[in-house]
Parts: C-alpha cells; structure tokens; sequence
C-alpha cells in the first residue's frame, strides 16, 4: 500500500529531532510503502534494497538517535508516518514499550526464529541482530590466561589491571547496559564495587570503541572492553591489526549481549507489511541485515558471517530487556557515584 503525504510535524516534536542525521529513501520516497525511523546507521540500504527487490514493497527510512527518534513518535502521537521503531538497545525497546509506542504482533515466524530472550513476551519487539559486549586485549602485553573466566568483568578492577585498562564513556548505552546487567545479577551494591575497582585501576575512558582499539593496538593500554564487531571491523581492514578477543565470564554468567531490533509503531497504517518486513529481517534477510556489519544473527538457523565466526563460538548471558531499560536511570547514577568519568 502506498502512504499519504507526511503530515506537519508538530512544534514539539519538530524540536525532538533537530539532531536526527537524515532520511533515504528505496523505491518510494514519502510515498514508499514503509517509513521507518532507526537508530541503527550500518549497511541499512542494502538490506532494504533487498527487501524491496523480492516483496515490491518500498522503504523509507530517517536515522537518529534512540532517544530522540522515541521522543519524536510520542509527540508525533496519532499522527506520525512512521511503521516501524527500530533501535541498538534491548532497554530502549523494552522503554518504547513501556510508553505505549509499539503495537504487539502475533507472528509464529519471528516466534521461531528469535529466541524467547530476545524477543518481547507479548510480541511488541523483536531482537534482529545480537552484538556481543566482551574484553579486547593486546597478545604482546596480555595472557589470556590470567583472565578471570568466571567474572571476567568484574575482574577488571584487580590489581594486576591498574593502569591497563581503557573502557567507553559513560555516556555510551553500551556501557550504560552492561553496568544495568551488572546491577541486576549481582546487586546494586556489588556492581558499585565493580565499577569502583575499574576507577581505582586509573581506567581509561574513551569516547567510542574505535579509539579504545586504536589505543590497545599502539600500546596506549593493554585491554577494554569493547563490542565484536568493532574489532571485526578493524581486522577487515587490516589483518594484522594487534588486538585479539576474549569471550568474557565463560566459566560464569557468560559475555554480554545486546541487541538490535524493531517493533510495529501503534497505529501503524500498513501492519502486514510492517509485520512481513521483520520477519523477512529474522529470516531470508538475516544475513543481508547482519554480515555487513559483522554482527551475529539472533536466528540459531543462520550462520555468523566468516570473520565474526573467526572469534568462535561463545556462551552469552541471557538478554534481560527490561533490567537493560528498568535500571538504566540507576545506572547511570552508579556511574556518576564511583566517579566513572
């Protein structure tokens, strides 16, 4: 089906998205089929384009950040073009949730191809690609044998790792849900002390993972955390770039993960197709939407693209959305209380 013309933003809602990078469009502009608003920028034309190419149905998409594009579908309300809500974070789906944003669907197909964990129990949500949270080193300076295979981020803040290690700003998501992961597994208390351990150890704060493996590579530091596919990324580029990968807590809980997903904006006009776009991105698209940016599918049937399955196969602590989005406000005050800056 084809959508009207955009309606007029209201003042509000113009002033949420002063920030947002921009729009594209595949096979239809403002009267494509689909309008989606996403804060996920990697390699999102091809897998549209591909879409479009098997199901004739057009896209459009506008890219932003999470927070500002959930900020502009609820003052948009009633009136916003917008089908689909696709973002980097389990919290911030989980959150778009919460506020009444997203509407539920009932597919027995992306039932099937997402695991429980990584989808939303009434059907609102639906993780698409899973990127894993986990610790980057240097093999010149490093033994991955000293690492701590039960708690390996926790472990961070031992002694040995003073003046060592790097991490990202507190400012980042990334960080924010590790740390609301470690609230809810160990307790607020016990995360504060984690996150302690890693201040007292003089870590070093970088603004994005890039630059932390950038860092480890000249020696800057010796190990960080960081999310796979950036180091993937890096090794695509240059095969002998110095930094290696460890699955954290493999003797524990298991590595950190998050996700990339979507859901039906409530009261979208076009929810068949809405619905058989996420589906296609669970299915016959996982590798079109994943490989690119060397992510890792959620679909168990679909393999990992060459480079990200180099790192090899890994436990993964269970995904807990709501704990990601509930206690992301605590978070981020424990950050602010161990003096993570």
């Amino acid at each position: 089906m084809k959508r009207s013309a955009r309606p007029a933003l209201t003042a509000a809602a113009t002033s949420a998205v002063l920030a947002l990078t921009g729009c594209s469009a595949l096979g239809g502009g403002d009267d494509a089929d689909l309008q989606i608003y996403t804060a996920r920028h990697y390699d999102l034309e091809e897998a549209f384009a591909d879409f479009t190419d098997e199901t004739g149905i057009s896209v459009e998409f506008l890219s932003g950040d999470d927070a500002e594009l959930l900020e502009r579908l609820k003052a948009e309300g009633d009136s916003t073009p917008a089908d689909v809500f696709m973002t980097v974070d389990a919290g911030m789906l989980w959150n778009a949730a919460e506020q009444d944003v997203l509407e539920p669907i009932d597919s027995s197909v992306l039932d099937q191809a997402v695991p429980e964990d990584l989808r939303d129990p009434d059907g609102q949500w639906y993780g698409l690609a899973m990127r894993a949270r986990t610790v980057v080193y240097d093999p010149e300076s490093v033994d991955p044998g000293d690492l701590d295979a039960v708690d390996t981020y926790a472990a961070l803040g031992d002694p040995q790792w003073a003046g060592r290690v790097c991490m990202r700003d507190e400012t980042a998501s990334y960080t924010q849900s590790l740390v609301a992961s470690l609230i809810d597994l160990h307790g607020r208390d016990e995360a504060l002390a984690i996150v302690q351990g890693w201040v007292a150890n003089d870590v070093q704060i970088m603004s994005n993972d890039v630059e932390l493996l950038e860092a480890i590579d000249a020696g800057g530091c010796d190990i960080g955390i960081s999310n796979h596919y950036y180091l993937a990324r890096m090794l695509e580029e240059d095969p002998d770039f110095d930094v290696e990968l460890y699955w954290a807590s493999q003797d524990g809980d298991g590595t950190h993960v998050n996700i990339s997903g979507a859901g039906l904006v409530a009261g979208t006009e076009a929810p068949e197709e809405a619905q058989q776009l996420l589906e296609w991105l669970a299915t016959d698209g996982q590798s079109a939407f994943v490989d690119a940016n060397h992510e890792l599918p959620v679909n168990p049937e679909v393999d990992p693209e060459p480079l990200a399955a180099s790192f090899g196969e890994f436990d993964r602590m269970p995904v807990d959305a709501r704990a990601y989005g509930s206690l992301n406000s605590e978070a981020v005050e424990l950050l602010d209380e161990a003096g993570y800056r």
